[in-house]
């Protein structure tokens, strides 16, 4: 599913689906928890229902804990979200949103990115070897890497998305009037109507590459001392600008703003067609890049081995393909330790 779709509903079940998860949010009792049993055995589409919010808004954890009530469905259900988008969850939202004013109660996401004024809302996500674009609802595109997840909140008045972990590459349709932010870690990202990637490091550090237009960086605004509120502001004067063919590291040391070529920005972006491209990385380097795409583990026991310099064009969660062409280009030979480790050394 790639689009957002933006429904109302009154519907009595959506109502105490949602209150039960404004409760879960809050902690249940011991009194509650035989309340939401007894709701769900009343209706199997009740139990269905809270089931998929609860995934939807990542509770799946706290569930299993509560594994009484509903053991064979909670354990089935207890595995990473794809893609939850559009209906369920914008019909959360809205249910959310209604029963705030009950329990004072809103999930982190929708406390930070402004709760009633809400107009779309969902989650993107990959797995692991996989990428997928997606249609936001005012037509900007989204492609999302491996293993990466976005939360994405529009509104009347802001375009807001918040990459939780991964890569991605937005192409923003131009609204001058909403700006589009996209905050990582304590950066925000703003644009009007640009191009720009992005990846969050194993180290944390978020990778900026503009291929069109500007783009604004600056920190994002927190409020209260230990909750994290997602604002967008008027961005500081001492914001800094990236423009088209240039890029920065976010949280490195001096975060100096660097040019980049077009041939280097289509090595950046070939995630985009499924195919990975060297050009004269280090093998250790090369390896980690690969590891990002597939469950393998790659060991490198020779320390020179790891200094080999990689170059050619990979098909990116194809091991075998991979394994042959550094055995045939490279003279590198592997062995296997079971499924999900190989072990790389030289003839």
């Amino acid at each position: 599913m790639s689009e957002l779709y933006i429904l109302e509903s009154q519907d009595r079940r959506y109502d105490e689906a949602g209150l039960w998860i404004a409760k879960l949010e809050k902690g249940l009792s011991e009194e509650e928890k035989k309340a939401l049993q007894h709701w769900m055995a009343a209706d199997q589409e009740n139990e269905a229902l809270f089931l998929k919010m609860a995934e939807i808004w990542d509770r799946m954890d706290t569930l299993s804990r509560l594994s009484g009530l509903f053991p064979r469905q909670a354990e089935q259900r207890r595995r990473p979200a794809r893609v939850f988008l559009a209906m369920a969850a914008s019909i959360l939202v809205a249910v959310l949103v209604g029963v705030w004013g009950i329990t004072g109660t809103l999930p982190e996401m929708l406390r930070g990115l402004g709760g009633a004024d809400v107009a779309a809302v969902g989650v993107y996500e990959t797995s692991i070897g996989e990428h997928s674009v997606a249609k936001l609802p005012d037509g900007s595109e989204l492609v999302l890497n491996t293993n990466s997840l976005v939360w994405v909140n529009y509104t009347d008045q802001r375009r807001l998305l918040v990459l939780e972990r991964g890569e991605i590459h937005v192409k923003v349709a131009h609204d001058k009037l909403r700006p589009l932010s996209v905050f990582a870690g304590d950066k925000e990202i703003r644009a009007v109507g640009t191009e720009f990637s992005l990846e969050i490091h194993s180290d944390q550090m978020v990778e900026l590459v503009v291929t069109e237009g500007n783009v604004l960086v600056g920190v994002h605004q927190r409020v209260e001392k230990d909750e994290s509120k997602l604002i967008s502001t008027d961005l500081p004067a001492t914001t800094t600008a990236v423009s088209e063919g240039e890029t920065i590291i976010l949280g490195s040391p001096g975060e100096e703003i660097a040019k980049i070529s077009p041939e280097e920005i289509a090595v950046k972006l070939s995630w985009r067609e499924g195919n990975l491209i060297f050009r004269g990385e280090s093998l250790a380097e090369a390896v980690d890049e690969i590891g990002r795409y597939t469950s393998v583990e790659f060991v490198i026991l020779d320390e020179n081995l790891k200094k080999l310099r990689i170059s050619g064009l990979f098909k990116s969660g194809d091991v075998e393909g991979l394994l042959a062409t550094l055995r045939k280009n490279f003279n590198i030979s592997h062995t296997r330790q079971g499924k999900e480790t190989v072990i790389l050394s030289g003839d």
